[in-house]
């Protein structure tokens, strides 16, 4: 067994292939994109806009509360809370990490914040996952 997996008590371990792999390791596969992400006009780049967005979304509470907002088609204020089965903490939490991603915008209005689904961050992720497909 070469370096990549090794066995302990029966059990194998396997390494996933990395890009770096293919210079240390010439029988590696690595699949290039079919289009490669580059710079975009407003001087960021596409990779770091795409993995900041689907960071975001690597929580299922998270897209649930997208979902929400998306059907919702309105800013809403407490009702995200209301629609999940998880404490309000966790939900401010789950919003907080949204709104640094730029999926949704939240607006203070009294004691309460409202929040929006930022139309312009579903056109970008739709952009840069068709780059990808």
């Amino acid at each position: 067994m070469d370096g990549f997996a090794r066995g302990l008590r029966g059990t194998v371990f396997y390494r996933i292939f990395t890009i770096n792999d293919k210079l240390t390791h010439p029988g590696a596969s690595v699949t290039p994109l079919r289009k490669p992400l580059g710079k975009t006009p407003r001087g960021g780049r596409d990779g770091e806009d795409l993995a900041r967005l689907a960071r975001a979304l690597g929580h299922p509470h998270r897209v649930a509360i997208l979902q929400f907002l998306r059907r919702g088609n309105a800013c809403v204020c407490g009702e995200i809370v209301d629609s999940l089965p998880v404490a309000q903490s966790t939900v401010s939490q789950h919003l907080k990490k949204l709104k640094e991603a730029g999926w949704i915008t939240g607006e203070i209005e009294g004691p309460r914040t409202c929040y929006c689904l930022n139309e312009e961050a579903l056109a970008r992720f739709r952009e840069l996952v068709d780059v990808l497909l």
